[in-house]
């Protein structure tokens, strides 16, 4: 246990990270949850509420284009987040909405139109995660071969750059709407991008106008080097992964080295672990729900999860035996196999230990104990350079948020650490976060100033 810091000026950060019933992956099991819900929009809009109740940041959902997992064992099927978000902004007021989107298998107009329209119809709180997709069952329901892993930033890199510019073309001024003259628009205010690259072609402008926060946050999750060097020059927030407190602190400092050379200071990105609080009134309490959850998990739907995430067929291996020799991954989810490759061999877990330890978080920390103890994991690594904030990944839902909401979050707020309101309207707002400025504005304005000077 480290010493903690005197208390911070700046403030934590949570959002809820959303999944069907729960993160466990026994979740649907359990008797406080309700798997007929997982498509029930009005499940994940008590969700959200509970969330905006506490004052919390955001919510999120993660996304893939293929199914996850075996199905005969678990609940999948959420649906399509955009959509859902949609249905969220309509009762909610203030939480941020974060949405997964893939830019391998999607067209830069297409997803600056969809988020756009989002922030738009939320008055400013879309977020996007931006997701390279590493599977190849998602390579297959497209028709093509899973791009290598270098391939798949670098059309990441010029797909955000085409949506940017989509997202600058009108001016936040182009609209006039006067009546009496007739004009609704600026015209001039308007641009095409004229984009040609390496893999789009893309001549704009969008045809929706420009997102009340300018650009809606832009969130990132991939660990790799491609993925931190990524994050470093573009992301605002990051979800991440790691077990122990010095391994948060270490990819902190490194992540946040990297933003000097893309001329931007360490506020303009927060970083978010992910942690998975399972919470008891007694810390027996919580450990007995821990051990409810996995005397209900089956082994035969983990295992093909781990052998997914390590890119390898475990299922020949004793379950009560070590992991064998892996190859570390060059295409798939690097960071994620080293992460629990690393927690195996530290631990010396055999391949049962491992599924136990992956079913409750999927590589993010799980923590059971009582809601000072779970408010104590989280301002330690807040306070000792390993967060800004975190990821919150409740086991059942909506109990488990129910629980962090009405007993963690009060904590927090008393050791001054977390809002009681929200700072502004917007999610950039309560991020803490600049709204940035169209580079076509931040253009004319240079010619304006060039036309005076000379």
């Amino acid at each position: 246990m480290s010493t903690l810091s005197p208390l911070p000026s700046r403030r934590l950060h949570l959002n809820a990270f959303l999944m069907g019933v729960g993160h466990h992956e026994a979740a649907w099991r359990h008797p406080r949850a309700d798997p007929s819900r997982i498509t029930d929009v009005r499940h994940y809009q008590n969700l959200a509420r509970i969330a905006e109740r506490g004052r919390l940041d955001s919510v999120f959902f993660a996304d893939g284009l293929a199914l996850w997992g075996n199905v005969r064992y678990n609940a999948l099927g959420t649906p399509e987040p955009l959509t859902l978000l949609a249905a969220i902004a309509a009762v909610t007021e203030h939480i941020g909405l974060i949405a997964t989107v893939s830019t391998t298998y999607n067209e830069p107009f297409h997803v600056a139109r969809k988020f756009a329209s989002l922030d738009h119809i939320s008055r400013g709180r879309a977020g996007w995660n931006i997701v390279t997709s590493a599977g190849e069952a998602e390579a297959r329901n497209f028709g093509v071969e899973r791009p290598a892993h270098a391939d798949r930033y670098a059309r990441a890199t010029e797909f955000l750059d085409v949506v940017t510019k989509l997202w600058d073309s009108w001016e936040d001024d182009a609209i006039l709407a006067d009546r009496g003259t007739g004009a609704y628009a600026d015209t001039a205010k308007i641009h095409p991008v004229e984009h040609a690259g390496e893999h789009f072609l893309v001549r704009g402008p969008l045809n929706v106008s420009r997102p009340p926060q300018g650009r809606p946050l832009l969130v990132q999750a991939g660990s790799s080097e491609d993925g931190k060097e990524f994050a470093a020059r573009h992301a605002e927030a990051v979800f991440t992964a790691q077990q122990t407190l010095r391994e948060g602190q270490e990819f902190y400092a490194d992540l946040k080295g990297r933003l000097a050379r893309y001329g931007r200071a360490p506020g303009d990105l927060l970083i978010l672990p992910g942690i998975s609080p399972i919470i008891g009134a007694t810390e027996r309490e919580a450990l007995a729900l821990e051990k409810e959850l996995e005397d209900l998990t089956n082994p035969e739907y983990g295992l093909a999860q781990l052998s997914n995430i390590l890119g390898v067929d475990l299922s020949g291996h004793p379950l009560d035996g070590p992991l064998p020799e892996i190859p570390e991954t060059t295409e798939g989810q690097q960071s994620r196999q080293r992460l629990v490759l690393d927690l195996a061999r530290r631990e010396g877990l055999t391949i049962r230990q491992v599924l136990g330890r992956l079913a409750g978080g999927r590589g993010h920390r799980v923590v059971a104990g009582t809601p000072e103890q779970i408010a104590g994991q989280i301002e330690e690594w807040f306070r000792d350079g390993a967060a800004d904030g975190f990821n919150i990944m409740p086991p059942i839902l909506p109990g488990g948020l129910e629980d962090f909401v009405d007993h963690v979050v009060p904590i927090l707020r008393a050791r001054g650490l977390f809002r009681t309101e929200y700072e502004g309207r917007t999610l950039r707002e309560n991020y803490g976060l600049a709204r940035p400025a169209s580079r076509y504005a931040a253009g004319r304005a240079e010619t304006l100033d060039a036309a005076v000077a000379s």
